[in-house]
């Protein structure tokens, strides 16, 4: 069945660095735009970045352009996330999936990030 596994969240100060890791397995994972997205306590769910087929184009949201960067390994099914110069504000659970979410792609248990000094 379709799987995501997130990881490589944990707590870090502002202006520090992460990077998040997404292994997806149970689908054709080439053939999907894939995406990262955010939910914060007492938020919904939020779009942060998506990443089409091939990896030649890429989307971000406003909130984070210029610090986030969206890549993908189609060998090893794994879409990641570089976030850089973190802000408090980023604080969420962190979740990968596609980009046009589908039936029967369910999430994963996220990776949770903490921006705090």
């Amino acid at each position: 069945q379709v799987q995501f596994v997130e990881s490589g969240g944990g707590l870090v100060q502002p202006g520090g660095s992460l990077r998040l890791s997404c292994a997806a397995s149970g689908f054709s994972f080439s053939a999907y735009n894939m995406a990262w997205y955010r939910q914060a306590p007492g938020k919904e769910r939020e779009l942060v970045a998506s990443i089409t087929t091939l990896g030649g184009s890429t989307k971000y949201a406003d909130s984070v352009k210029g610090r986030f960067t969206i890549s993908r390994d189609n060998a090893k099914n794994t879409v990641y996330l570089q976030m850089n110069s973190l802000k408090p504000e980023d604080t969420a659970g962190y979740y990968c999936n596609l980009e046009v979410l589908r039936s029967g792609y369910g999430w994963g248990q996220g990776t949770q990030v903490i921006v705090s000094s």
